[in-house]
């Protein structure tokens, strides 16, 4: 998996769980969900993310590294 199909995955997961929790729990958990709106929008611009960073310390890779490593494998 890729760092950023992990954010989508990330990002998904916590929409429709803040969601849910929203609807079944407290409405307060709606927050929660505009925060993640507004991190990916402010990233989209800025290229600040946090959980992009967490997650290639924990080795995952982005789709420009794979295919650099995928062009560089070609040529040998």
């Amino acid at each position: 998996m890729t760092v950023e199909r992990a954010l989508f995955a990330l990002g998904g997961t916590f929409v429709m769980l803040t969601s849910l929790l929203a609807i079944f729990h407290h409405p307060n958990w709606t927050w929660v969900t505009l925060f993640v709106g507004f991190n990916c929008f402010q990233s989209a611009f800025t290229g600040f993310c946090p959980p992009a960073w967490a997650m290639k310390k924990l080795g995952l890779k982005s789709e420009a590294q794979l295919a650099l490593e995928g062009s560089s494998a070609h040529k040998s």
